[in-house]
């Protein structure tokens, strides 16, 4: 939600300030892009030098650059920034924001902002509580900020009650969920499940595929970035996603997968069926390790559930069911009938022929065949170019 974002952080005068390290930190880390403000009385509190280093650009701190005697343009600020942060926010901060009080950079920056200003109050007990800093927020609020509640705590005056600015983590977490809501997919719970699954033989034995998992998580993520809450079932892989609107789900078997599937899917909106399911499973486990005797050896397996099948003719008219279809031969013949065979909405046909789209590649080249038998054909791309393909043919069939 905040990649490539341009995010304006206001820091004001209260010991608070030295959170902002954290949340330029955390920002960065996500991959949007911060500049900051200061004001005279924060740098009693935190460094620009700590602050420029970490966010990569030079912390402003007065309307003049003193070194270049130039004037700051405010206004190319407020129209830089996506979004601007005020945090902390201070009992005379929002006083000055409410009042129009533009004596100072930060000031003349929000009141040209025409972004979503966020703000995160810091103060005593006492000073949150009292009749003139409820109004101010109130106002706040009505003027189409939005305010990041304060939290229950110890204070800096050795006090405990409310008035403690939210952590770091808490603030970033209330920004993303805010611009979730603005989301195509927001309030949607999806299902995704990915990667191989392993059928074991004996301890140290198993029969599985080569699937890596790659395009099931990038599918969950497109769809995680339009706002869906997503439940991704992943098969032994070594990735993960560090997306706050995915719920990771790890398993090994067949088995396992079926069981985590058919718990969540009855309250899921969308599913995709990505991951590469094993057919068969060795009819008997071998709790020792099987010794190494006979020239030929014999193994007798028996059928896996068809997770994708049990749960399509267990869904409701109002679930939208994906299955994936990879092929070697006859492609588009087998994927047909896989779609009808499993009464799928839509099926994705990908073939181990194209070159690019094998398992493990970063790339992949995929058809989209929906219930009428109208199918789209895409070009090869990266496999998460391929998913916000997948998720745009999601949202035209919803909407």
């Amino acid at each position: 939600m905040l990649k490539g974002k341009n995010v304006l952080l206001g820091i004001t005068g209260s010991i608070a300030a030295y959170k902002a390290t954290y949340i330029v930190r955390l920002l960065k880390k996500l991959g949007a892009s911060v500049r900051i403000i200061q004001t005279e009385a924060s740098l009693n509190f935190v460094s620009p030098l700590v602050l420029s280093t970490l966010s990569e650009n030079k912390v402003i701190t007065d309307i003049i650059d003193k070194e270049k005697n130039e004037w700051i343009n405010h206004v190319d600020l407020g129209i830089w920034a996506d979004l601007m942060i005020i945090a902390p926010a201070t009992a005379k901060s929002m006083s000055k924001m409410v009042e129009g009080n533009c004596n100072n950079l930060l000031i003349a920056s929000y009141l040209s902002a025409k972004c979503q200003v966020y703000f995160a109050p810091a103060m005593d007990l006492d000073m949150y509580n009292h009749p003139s800093t409820k109004n101010n927020i109130n106002k706040l609020q009505e003027f189409g900020n939005k305010m990041i509640p304060v939290t229950h705590g110890e204070l800096a005056s050795g006090l405990i009650g409310k008035g403690r600015m939210a952590e770091p983590q808490e603030i970033i977490e209330f920004i993303i969920k805010d611009l979730n809501k603005k989301q195509e997919l927001f309030g949607k719970s999806c299902l995704v499940t990915a990667g191989p699954t392993q059928e074991n033989i004996d301890p140290v034995r198993y029969v599985g595929n080569r699937s890596s998992g790659k395009m099931g998580l990038e599918i969950a993520r497109a769809l995680a970035e339009k706002g869906a809450n997503v439940n991704l079932i992943i098969g032994p892989s070594n990735l993960k996603s560090n997306h706050p609107n995915i719920k990771q789900i790890n398993v090994v078997s067949a088995d396992e997968m079926y069981h985590e599937v058919d718990r969540i899917f009855p309250n899921s909106d969308i599913s995709v069926f990505a991951a590469a399911v094993s057919d068969y499973k060795p009819s008997k486990y071998h709790p020792q390790k099987i010794k190494k005797s006979e020239d030929v050896w014999n193994i007798s397996f028996e059928k896996n559930i068809d997770i994708l099948k049990e749960m399509s003719s267990k869904k409701k008219d109002s679930q939208l069911v994906i299955g994936f279809a990879l092929e070697t031969e006859n492609e588009k013949e087998n994927a047909i009938k896989k779609l009808q065979a499993k009464n799928l909405d839509i099926i994705i046909l990908n073939s181990t022929r194209d070159k690019g789209s094998a398992f493990g590649s970063n790339t992949n080249k995929i058809s989209i065949i929906e219930k009428d038998l109208t199918i789209t054909d895409f070009r090869l791309k990266e496999k998460s170019e391929v998913a916000k393909d997948i998720v745009s043919f999601i949202l035209k069939k919803i909407k």
